[in-house]
């Protein structure tokens, strides 16, 4: 049974759409095991702004930046799309790229985050099991169960046309897990309902580019794809030895989702204090471009996992034992909250600097991100430095994942001594 994808004809993202439904009926079957939604909102900020402008409705929007071309772009409705602008991109190629009635907004975090929690409260009257990964988008464990038995595809149409009432639109993954529910969810946007049925799993994963993969970054989808691992079918056919000498520890991991396997149940977040990963070495590094290497790693892998939980944060630490077993711990805070690796490595790169001279043994060497946000917090991202850092980023790596907002506040936690890569 292959994956069924829905997509209504669309007559202007932001407003209603007509449904259609495939002739083979996706809901038609018994749903064996978990059931999971991944509940993607479409255009989200750009489409508030135009739910509270009417106005604007059919015209391209975009949320940050301005027409004389300062900033950068924080979010573009579909229309806007369509003249080729998307988030990230700067402003005076948006400029160029727009049409003279298209409007610009500045944004409107309050408002975001009220409509957020609407938002949450459908997702909430379905099931306890609502697990918000971001100010726009979330997981919902729909198992059918003997207390109920209800299919979890009817479970989604009533959520798209619930948020469809609320004059927003939203697209939806149903799967047996929420790593391919997530993956299913982009596969048809926007308005999309995209269902992969048990036992289906590997079949619809395996065609896609391995960077779709949830966790995998900009380094580790380099080093993947320079090693042949093109697809998420290529991914699945690793053995765990040597997907852990591909993209370090989490590389088994990557291979089972990959596969389709992924047990980590739906619950609501809990507050993370860091998100941070270290390595020790057999024998001291000392020269200053195989410690930048490590460096570069260790920060990949902790992005990568901040994206995965859902968080970004505003302090870096570093962390280094000498041969002498001396440990120091450095930390450094930046502007804004972020999970991206460049503004991460940037940040660990100075920290480095002022704690470590080329040439000094090192026996450890860690990076840690903590002082997390939430969602409200990190929709105050729409100062223009920050979205000149973020589209900067999305130049040089071509890799960063879109804008999104996390959740999750704390302090600093240092990971585990051992030899071998340690995470917390």
């Amino acid at each position: 049974m292959a994956p069924h994808s829905r997509r209504p004809p669309v007559t202007s993202p932001g407003r209603g759409y007509t449904h259609s439904m495939p002739a083979r009926d996706a809901a038609s079957g018994l749903w064996k095991g978990r059931a999971v939604l991944h509940v993607d909102m479409d255009a989200f900020f750009a489409s508030v702004e135009q739910l509270d402008h009417p106005e604007w409705r059919g015209r391209a929007v975009v949320v940050g930046g301005s027409p004389q071309g300062r900033g950068v772009i924080a979010a573009a409705s579909y229309e806007a799309r369509a003249y080729g602008v998307h988030s990230a991109m700067s402003a005076a190629r948006a400029a160029r790229l727009l049409p003279a009635d298209a409007v610009w907004a500045r944004g409107n975090f309050e408002r975001y985050a009220q409509v957020s929690a609407a938002i949450r409260a459908l997702f909430e009257a379905e099931t306890p099991h609502v697990r918000m990964a971001s100010v726009d988008e979330a997981y919902l464990d729909v198992t059918p169960s003997e207390a109920r038995p209800e299919h979890p595809v009817a479970v989604a149409r009533r959520l798209i046309d619930a948020v469809d009432a609320m004059g927003l639109s939203c697209s939806v993954g149903v799967a047996t897990s929420a790593t391919v529910a997530k993956i299913a969810s982009d596969r048809d946007k926007p308005h999309g309902l995209t269902v992969v049925p048990p036992g289906t799993e590997a079949e619809f994963l395996a065609p896609l580019a391995v960077g779709l993969m949830p966790g995998v970054g900009a380094v580790s989808q380099e080093r993947l794809v320079s090693h042949g691992v093109l697809t998420l079918g290529d991914l699945a056919a690793l053995d765990d030895a040597t997907a852990r000498d591909l993209v370090g520890s989490g590389g088994p991991d990557l291979v089972r989702r990959a596969r389709g396997v992924d047990p980590t149940p739906v619950r609501p977040r809990e507050a993370a204090k860091s998100v941070s990963r270290e390595h020790t070495f057999a024998t001291d590094l000392r020269e200053e471009g195989e410690v930048l290497a490590e460096l570069t790693r260790l920060t990949d892998e902790v992005c990568a996992r901040m994206r995965r939980k859902g968080v970004a944060g505003r302090t870096v630490t570093v962390k280094l034992r000498y041969s002498d077993f001396t440990t120091r711990v450095a930390s450094r805070t930046v502007a804004t909250a972020t999970d991206s690796p460049e503004a991460v490595l940037a940040a660990a790169r100075e920290t480095l600097r002022s704690a470590w001279t080329p040439g000094t043994g090192l026996r450890l060497l860690g990076v840690g991100v903590s002082h997390l946000v939430d969602p409200a917090e990190q929709l105050d991202l729409f100062g223009e430095a920050d979205a000149e850092r973020r589209g900067r980023d999305e130049r040089l790596g071509s890799s960063l994942e879109a804008i999104r907002e996390r959740f999750g506040d704390g302090a600093v936690g240092v990971g585990l001594d051992g030899i071998g890569d340690t995470d917390t």
